[in-house]
């Protein structure tokens, strides 16, 4: 039996909006059913753990955090409330709780967490942490006892200690691990499990692999490997980076040479093996993985469609099936199932 629609959201920011899209499993068919007004660059999106509330961070001034119910069975947005945030934020995530946003600003170099209040809408922040060259991203461990941040410009990973109670980051003893020069680390995408923590890098679009200390919160590296043919002859320009919820493959996007890239993951290591590469709506950004690991929605920001890509679930491989018209700039994309 197909699994249930779900909703899949698209930031675009361009127009400056959210396009809410129905998806049905049976055809890989998207239906436009809302288009939600920012009024400003809206790009990173994040979804509170439960699902229950998507919150949208305005790149533009006056730059906010925007947090919108989702509705379980239509997955329409309602707005709740607006916030203000330090800086232009490249990216947000909620802590394992759901209690705290924490947001990364790529040209504010800095880092900062706001609280979330009972009814699901995040406020002020709290705490601004200063970072080294281009903070590009921020995610919390599976123990949401500590955090991981890119600087881009810095070509590190920061290892922060969080204090879920408090929504405290301090310094790890070892506070940061290297990444080789001119990678460009950018974002990073945890196995379920927990072993290991996958980094793409935007500037030569290599994938890192890491294994993770859970009881130190310090990372240690396992394993590079390139996600582009060996015939790209030009500047990469890597993207996003997802895993199937089976934790069997993942998957990682570059704008320059319009190609999604997939891997089969090695199950007691969490090693990459390469599966191949499979051509993207033109600058492929954000894209996301439907929540019954079949189907992969991605965004083509300078198209200004999102394509759509059955996965073959014996060998991870991707068929193209469809694309969508949605707004100018599409950047992000965040699904969620519905009732």
């Amino acid at each position: 039996m197909p699994s249930p629609h779900c909703a899949v959201y698209v930031s675009n920011a361009e127009s400056g909006d959210i396009h809410v899209l129905q998806f049905d499993p049976a055809s890989g068919a998207l239906t436009t059913v809302q288009r939600v007004e920012i009024g400003g660059t809206v790009m990173p999106l994040a979804l509170s753990p439960d699902r229950r509330v998507l919150h949208a961070a305005r790149r533009s001034e006056p730059h906010a955090v925007l947090s919108f119910a989702v509705d379980a069975n239509s997955g329409a947005l309602s707005r709740l409330g607006e916030a203000p945030l330090p800086h232009s934020m490249a990216y947000i995530a909620t802590d394992r709780s759901g209690r705290w946003l924490l947001s990364a600003s790529y040209g504010g170099n800095l880092v900062a967490v706001s609280p979330i209040g009972a009814d699901g809408v995040a406020q002020a922040a709290t705490q601004t942490v200063p970072t080294g060259p281009n903070a590009h991203s921020i995610v919390t461990d599976p123990s949401n006892s500590f955090v991981f941040a890119t600087n881009l410009g810095a070509g590190v990973v920061l290892q922060l200690r969080f204090d879920a109670t408090t929504g405290q980051l301090t310094p790890n003893e070892l506070p940061s691990i290297a990444v080789r020069a001119g990678a460009g680390p950018r974002h990073l995408a945890w196995h379920p499990d927990g072993r290991v923590l996958y980094l793409l890098n935007e500037l030569d679009a290599s994938i890192d692999v890491f294994a993770f200390s859970a009881g130190l919160g310090t990372l240690a590296h396992l394993q590079t490997v390139a996600s582009l043919p060996s015939s790209f002859s030009g500047t990469p320009w890597a993207a996003d980076l997802h895993l199937t919820p089976d934790r069997r493959f993942l998957y990682s996007s570059d704008r320059r040479s319009n190609l999604l890239s997939a891997f089969s993951v090695e199950p007691a290591s969490g090693r990459l093996s390469l599966i191949g590469h499979t051509p993207a709506p033109t600058e492929p950004r954000g894209f996301n993985i439907t929540p019954d690991g079949r189907w992969l929605i991605a965004a083509g920001q300078a198209s200004h469609r999102v394509g759509v890509y059955r996965i073959d679930p014996r060998n991870g491989a991707l068929e193209a099936l469809n694309e969508h018209a949605v707004g100018r700039g599409p950047n992000w994309i965040e699904t969620v199932q519905l009732t």
